[in-house]
């Protein structure tokens, strides 16, 4: 279980950064909403789900028939990430694109997360019995569990962001200013 927290964290950095670097400080997105609202309303989808996996999943095992709801969260956000790549070439032509460094990045988070899902799904499979490890009796340091803690705060945070931005709200655009052009 503690390998599997460690990729997630990993997978968690890299979409901070990601977001922080790329959505943010180089494209501005929350400050064009007419014409990133879509791209930004994935975000905010994808944002949510992350956030939700990473506030439990370090902490407590999701056994039984709430498996299958997390299967589901993990599935849906396949969906979007797939979405969002269509969607991005689509939205950004006025940025001339993606930039290729964010490619490159989508590409490392692509890898991570596809590690993180062969360490996880084992333990999906033992949870949908019923069983399998818990992370409070896996020996997870407590700092890894309070670093997930934080990504996912800060996820659901940026989805909310990310979520008013998309509709338009002004004030979720700061500190950019909107772009109505």
């Amino acid at each position: 279980m503690t390998t599997v927290l460690w990729l997630l964290a990993a997978q968690g950095a890299l979409g901070a950064c990601d977001t922080l670097y790329y959505h943010e400080w180089r494209a501005r997105l929350p400050g064009r909403p007419d014409e990133m609202g879509p791209e930004l309303a994935l975000h905010a989808a994808r944002s949510v789900i992350y956030g939700v996996v990473f506030c439990t999943v370090p902490w407590a095992a999701w056994t039984g028939p709430s498996t299958v709801l997390l299967i589901g969260l993990l599935g849906a956000e396949a969906v979007i990430t797939f979405a969002d790549f269509v969607v991005e070439d689509r939205v950004r032509t006025s940025l001339g694109g993606v930039f290729p460094g964010e490619r490159i990045m989508h590409g490392i988070m692509a890898v991570v997360y596809g590690a993180f899902m062969a360490y996880f799904v084992p333990v999906l499979g033992r949870w949908l019995a019923g069983g399998g490890p818990s992370p409070s009796s896996s020996g997870v340091p407590a700092v890894l569990q309070a670093g997930l803690t934080a990504l996912g705060v800060g996820s659901l945070l940026s989805g909310l962001r990310d979520a008013f931005a998309a509709v338009g709200v002004r004030p979720a655009a700061w500190p950019w200013s909107v772009d109505r052009s």
